[in-house]
């Protein structure tokens, strides 16, 4: 058996609905499954999800504002009055803000732009820099990803005799600004058909509306905030990214264009996976490392070269990020293992002085990844005693709501169910994390702490055709909303496993059942070579794609999971680097090794530490049973059982075990000493005594090679004739009784105990690998 790491949850659809749209369409059954999943039910719906065009996007002007933005903002560009775009330090802000800056500049406007400072001044408008904005002789502020909360700061502007037109996503408070003009499809009232656009959508429909048609040459920034911000990619969200993605493979921007090469992704055709993973974390780290000026520059300069060294600024920017994440993280781990263990908090809440505030999103989000609760992330301000942070949540959850349950501790916070962001003062951390962890007790169960996993659907494997998979690219750009096609395969075998790549960390096999073969890769799951069987049979789940490889085209599927649905027994009989191996099955936290002579006992235990003591048991007669070691999924046997009834005492744990590892047969066991003699060999030694009645020890070897026998047989066959009174044995020889009584062999305890083990490991050892299975199964497995 081999555990998923998630649980699995398979969508449910009407498999008439998508027969008859796989006919009507044309469209292999696999996309015509996908497409129903997603709520495309009709040849119409699949034609608008597949073509996405401009043609598709929706009136501007339905949104409530936009008419009255319009007309201030044709009356300032006329009169050249001072315009600032007012943005933010996300790449969704930057996006906005850059798209602005080209529209504006377009349209003859005076403007400039302002984005606040993520660590003096934080998210959203502030009265100060209003201030300075107005004493700059601005007169009309356009937000961008931004306004819709700031309700005091909208009203000082209009006491400065500024003009505020706000343009956001985000959700709306109770009390909206009184600005000029408030555009945001979420506001109460407005009846705009599509109400998730990005903040870069909607600054995107404000140009639809300011030039009277879409202005599809900014798309490419259009596609960039809106695949970074993680909208789900629907409706006119599909349109920007699809037609966005377009115009950014071919972008003539240069700061675009110097970004794409600081990736190194010239030469690729650019996906929604490359702006979520490439391009958008280089314009975030501006932001959360320093001010977002830098990212700004490089999507609105018409300079090439600066448009480089601002790409090659991002970029460096980014690798500290990711250098301070990696750090972050690492301490903020080893905090959570030595003051926090997860099985005893279901909510981790974690803070330190020092810890970077633009990136503590990441770092929980990392931790949520590794230990699955709830997690939050603060950095300390020791002058102020103050923590700021970020939260991540996980399904069942609702982050917001439990901040809620602690506002009594909490004077700045705000969010949604899987993400927030709050300040506090430091003394009330202790608080917060006590509540915390009696909501989660209180709302999840067990089962929530697994991750779960949604999986489209279950193919069998001749569903999977070059067809099928070259079809899937239609469904593209994936994303929140439109997430890649997660399909399952059962019951499958496997066949050329083996580890790739410059560290071995990468799997690579065929996956095949009934005759049909799929190629397969697991990035960093090279560790299932040694925790499966050659005969194992799997369920997998995975993403399918076209691998080409010297002009040959087949499906493959990329391995995002998987689980072994029956208990394994490996067969590593003979290992001659038995001890290196015996290492790396040690290494797992959940395994345990039983060994059954007292000699290995020894030996391993002067291998381990005194905390790795537990994970080895000696289970022998005088020792007694090994009892249940709940949890032990991994179970080691390391040498060879002596007698049948040690293998019925480690019943309890081979139960619990999912994998059996068989390491017994190393070449150095003394295998003579497991042969156990038959009659004529006794008979002959007997006769052997009977010529010379008494053999000192020191003759024992010469009588070994003279009878053609191993001496540790001879030194065996000795101890049962002792045993049978038929030789004495004295301090420094052996003397024969040859008026003795007769007595069977079988009344020997010593011959019956060397018999039984012999049979034993004759049946352990010369067995095929299915033969070994079935001895256990007699031995040891329940009946079932």
């Amino acid at each position: 058996m081999l555990k998923a790491k998630t649980r699995w949850q398979l969508a449910s659809y009407d498999e008439h609905l998508a027969a008859n749209l796989a006919a009507e369409t044309k469209l292999t059954p696999l996309v015509s499954k996908l497409l129903v999943i997603r709520g495309i039910h009709t040849p119409e719906q699949v034609r608008d999800f597949l073509q996405p065009g401009p043609e598709m996007f929706y009136d501007p002007y339905l949104l409530n504002g936009m008419e009255k933005s319009v007309h201030r903002i044709l009356q300032a560009i006329k009169r050249q009055e001072p315009i600032c775009i007012y943005g933010d330090y996300d790449a969704d802000g930057v996006s906005s803000t850059s798209l602005m800056v080209h529209l504006f500049r377009q349209m003859g406007a005076v403007f400039d732009y302002y984005i606040p400072n993520r660590f003096t001044e934080g998210y959203g408008l502030h009265k100060e820099a209003l201030a300075h904005l107005h004493n700059s002789g601005f007169k009309l502020i356009v937000t961008v990803d931004t306004g819709i909360s700031a309700v005091e700061q909208v009203e000082y502007a209009n006491r400065l005799g500024l003009d505020v037109i706000v343009t956001d996503h985000h959700e709306p408070p109770a009390v909206i600004p009184e600005a000029f003009a408030v555009i945001n499809p979420k506001k109460p009232g407005c009846t705009y058909p599509f109400d998730m656009l990005a903040g870069v959508g909607v600054a995107f429909k404000l140009g639809h509306a300011l030039l009277g048609e879409a202005p599809l040459h900014l798309a490419d920034l259009a596609a960039l905030g809106t695949i970074a911000d993680l909208v789900p990619l629907v409706d006119e969200n599909r349109i920007l990214a699809k037609v966005g993605l377009q115009r950014l493979n071919h972008t003539e921007n240069p700061g675009l264009q110097a970004l794409i090469r600081a990736c190194g992704l010239s030469e690729n055709e650019l996906s929604a996976g490359h702006v979520g993973f490439a391009l958008g974390p280089r314009l975030n780290a501006s932001g959360r490392l320093e001010t977002a000026a830098a990212a700004v520059k490089l999507l609105v300069t018409e300079d090439a070269q600066e448009a480089d060294e601002c790409a090659v600024t991002l970029d460096n920017l980014n690798r500290e990020r990711q250098e301070l994440v990696q750090q972050m993280t690492e301490e903020a781990v080893e905090m959570v293992k030595s003051q926090f263990p997860p099985d005893q908090n279901h909510v981790l809440v974690v803070a330190k002085e020092g810890w970077n505030v633009g990136v503590v999103g990441i770092v929980a989000s990392r931790l949520v990844e590794m230990f699955y609760r709830p997690t939050i992330v603060l950095g300390i301000d020791p002058e102020k005693g103050t923590a700021k942070g970020s939260a991540r949540s996980i399904t069942g959850f609702d982050m917001y709501e439990a901040l809620t349950a602690c506002k009594e501790w909490l004077p700045h916070y705000g969010g949604h169910t899987m993400a927030a962001g709050m300040t506090l003062p430091v003394e009330n951390l202790g608080l917060l994390r006590e509540k915390l962890n009696e909501l989660a007790g209180q709302w999840l169960g067990a089962d929530d702490f697994i991750p779960l996993t949604k999986v489209d659907v279950a193919l069998e494997p001749e569903e999977v055709s070059m067809d099928a998979v070259e079809q899937l690219a239609m469904l593209a750009p994936y994303g929140m909303g439109n997430p890649t096609p997660l399909v399952m395969l059962r019951d499958m075998e496997t066949a050329g496993m083996r580890t790739i790549g410059r560290d071995e960390n990468h799997l690579k096999c065929t996956l095949t059942r009934s005759g049909n073969n799929i190629d397969a890769i697991g990035f960093n799951w090279a560790h299932v070579t040694r925790q499966v069987t050659p005969k194992a049979t799997f369920h997998v789940l995975g993403e399918l794609s076209v691998n080409e490889w010297n002009g040959n085209r087949k499906p493959q599927m990329t391995i995002r999971d998987l689980t072994v649905p029956h208990r394994q027994i490996f067969d590593w009989r003979g290992s001659r680097d038995k001890v290196d191996k015996w290492k790396q099955l040690m290494s797992e936290p959940d395994s345990l090794t039983l060994v059954f002579r007292q000699e290995s006992h020894e030996v391993l235990s002067g291998l381990i530490t005194e905390e790795q003591r537990s994970f080895v048991r000696l289970v022998a007669a005088n020792v007694g049973e090994p009892g249940s070691e709940g949890g032990r999924r991994t179970l080691i046997l390391y040498d060879l059982p002596r007698q049948r009834s040690a293998l019925q005492a480690i019943i309890p744990v081979w139960n619990e075990a999912e994998r059996i590892y068989c390491l017994f047969g190393d070449p150095d066991l003394g295998m003579e000493r497991l042969h156990c003699p038959g009659r004529e060999h006794f008979k002959q030694l007997y006769q052997f005594f009977m010529q010379v009645p008494v053999v000192r020890h020191e003759h024992l070897d010469a009588l070994a090679r003279k009878l053609n026998w191993k001496r540790p047989l001879l030194d065996g066959m000795l101890d049962v004739f002792a045993e049978l009174e038929f030789i004495i044995a004295e301090a420094e020889q052996y003397r024969f009784r040859p008026a003795a009584d007769k007595r069977p062999l079988e009344s020997s305890r010593i011959y019956a105990s060397w018999k039984e083990e012999a049979e034993l490991a004759t049946e352990l050892l010369l067995s095929s690998s299915e033969g070994l299975i079935q001895v256990f199964h007699q031995m040891v497995e329940p009946v079932t």
